[in-house]
């Protein structure tokens, strides 16, 4: 059940951006890439972003065509659909995650590009800086690797007894050295031990989760990489399986049976970036629009999984909780 509409967002755009966007309709044919890990990885994140453009005025098959191409959890792969996003020319290249928008990067230094999101393009080296980005990408940033943290620190609230803390990540994510890194300080910070287990391919999550339960891991934060993402209903099981609490940064995986999440909603996230292909399309240069950054954030419990763990969740952690699978 829904506790309260939480979403908010840090910028400079008017909040009634839909409704002036309505008053004018484009009438040029716009052509824009989009480029992500998979299309159902996220239900609706296609959807959303469409829905954003529509409120903006800009319809596919009327004033606007698009150019998916989706590269799985292969950095090669993404490389060179990028590349053939770039051969095409369009307008503004939309990127959905951290590898696809490192390989967009690389492919083209003129073409706009817009995230929609990123989990820390600072420290990526995508932009200069949050509030004047630079180069040819802006968009909006999920912020992720500063959350690790918070979401160690809500690992401990639910189990005050827990020495160990894994990391679930993929070793081919540019971004994992930083979540690696706020992991470690989090769980320092609280007395317990961190312990990375890095992967490359799906194919080794059963081995990985085997080893967290022979290193007596107690419970692990899983990246938001778009791999695992891809596998968030199979870590969902394996977890269980695994008898290993996890908490996750994204609603998704909690409502394909994982325990608990804290982050941003990537579906509004995404939804937010066709403001900055309006903009953009408008002929406002990228490295001129900051980045937007959430400033709220929703914790998503999934009790029949604390159930199936053995878990009691505290009242303090169930008050506080934005949504309640029951």
């Amino acid at each position: 059940m829904r506790r309260r509409e939480f979403f908010t967002l840090l910028g400079r755009a008017a909040v009634a951006w839909p409704l002036a966007g309505r008053a004018q309709q484009p009438s040029k044919l716009y052509r824009l890439g989009y480029l992500s890990s998979a299309r159902v990885a996220i239900p609706n994140l296609i959807e959303s972003l469409q829905t954003g453009l529509r409120e903006l005025g800009y319809v596919e098959g009327k004033n606007l065509k698009m150019e998916y191409r989706f590269g799985g959890h292969d950095l090669e792969t993404l490389a060179k659909l990028a590349a053939e996003l770039v051969a095409l020319g369009p307008d503004v290249i939309v990127t959905a995650g951290g590898p696809a928008t490192v390989a967009a990067k690389r492919a083209t230094t003129t073409i706009p590009i817009v995230m929609a999101p990123v989990g820390d393009p600072v420290r990526l080296g995508l932009v200069a800086s949050l509030a004047q980005p630079g180069g040819n990408i802006t968009g909006v940033t999920l912020y992720g690797n500063v959350l690790f943290g918070k979401r160690v620190e809500l690992l401990k609230e639910l189990l005050p007894a827990i020495a160990r803390v894994g990391l679930l990540a993929n070793a081919a994510n540019p971004a994992t050295q930083f979540s690696w890194k706020e992991t470690q300080l989090a769980a320092q910070a609280l007395g317990l031990e961190p312990a990375l287990f890095s992967l490359r391919e799906p194919s080794e999550l059963t081995a990985a989760f085997v080893a967290m339960q022979r290193s007596d891991v107690d419970a692990v934060v899983v990246q938001a990489d778009d791999m695992l993402i891809i596998a968030q209903r199979q870590i969902a099981t394996l977890a269980i399986e695994h008898h290993l609490p996890a908490i996750y940064q994204l609603r998704e995986f909690v409502q394909n049976g994982g325990l608990i999440s804290y982050g941003p909603s990537i579906t509004e996230m995404i939804r937010r970036s066709a403001m900055f292909v309006d903009k953009i399309l408008k002929g406002v240069k990228p490295a001129d629009l900051p980045i937007e950054q959430p400033t709220k954030y929703e914790l998503v419990i999934n009790l029949k999984t604390a159930k199936a763990l053995g878990l009691i969740v505290p009242s303090s952690l169930l008050s506080r909780a934005d949504d309640v699978i029951e």
